[in-house]
C-alpha cells in the first residue's frame, strides 16, 4: 500500500475537477460517464506515475473521453456536482494508494453504489471511506493477508519445536 502524497492529492483533485465538470459538459448520464472513465485510456494514464507531466487539461480530458467512446445522450441521471467531486476524488485516492487500476476499483464499487454513501461517508477522511467500503465488501487489505501468513507461520513454526 502506498502512502498518499503531494503527486497523489493532485491527481485526486484533478479526477474530482473532471467528474464534476461532466455534469455540464457532457449529454449522458454520470453513471454512464464514470464507467466511461474508468475504463479509458486517460484512466490507464493516470493509473501511471507521470499523467501530471502531461497536458491534458479538464476540457481535453473530456474531450478524450467522447473521442475514445463517441459522443452519447444515454441515461438520463445526473448526480449533483459534490457527489460527482467526490466520487472522482475518492476512486483516484483507492487507485493511487492501493496501486490498482481504475477498472479494479470500479470492479469493486459502481457509480451509483458509491454515490448513496456520499451523504453518509462525504466528511470522513477518504482511507476511512475506502476501508469501511471494504469492509462492507469482506475485502481483506493486502496488509492484513501478509501479516495473517506471517502469524501463520510462526505458529507452525513454534508447533514444530
Amino acid at each position: 500500500m502506498r502512502k498518499m502524497d503531494h503527486y497523489g492529492l493532485k491527481l485526486c483533485q484533478f479526477q474530482a475537477e473532471l467528474f464534476q465538470s461532466s455534469v455540464d459538459q457532457t449529454e449522458c448520464s454520470s453513471g454512464i460517464f464514470i464507467r466511461r472513465f474508468m475504463y479509458s485510456d486517460l484512466a490507464k494514464r493516470m493509473d501511471k506515475d507521470g499523467f501530471l507531466f502531461d497536458t491534458t487539461d479538464i476540457e481535453d480530458a473530456l474531450s478524450e473521453i467522447e473521442i475514445e467512446f463517441g459522443s452519447s445522450n444515454y441515461g438520463k441521471i445526473k448526480y449533483g456536482s459534490e457527489e460527482l467531486y467526490w466520487a472522482g476524488y475518492i476512486y483516484r485516492y483507492w487507485s493511487y494508494i492501493n496501486e490498482k487500476s481504475s477498472k479494479q476499483i470500479y470492479k469493486i464499487i459502481k457509480p451509483e453504489e458509491l454515490r448513496k454513501l456520499y451523504f453518509p461517508y462525504h466528511s470522513l477522511d477518504p482511507e476511512q471511506v475506502i476501508e469501511r467500503i471494504k469492509e462492507s465488501k469482506g475485502i481483506t487489505s493486502e496488509d492484513d493477508i501478509k501479516r495473517g501468513v506471517e502469524i501463520l507461520r510462526k505458529v507452525r513454526a513454534r508447533n514444530k519445536k
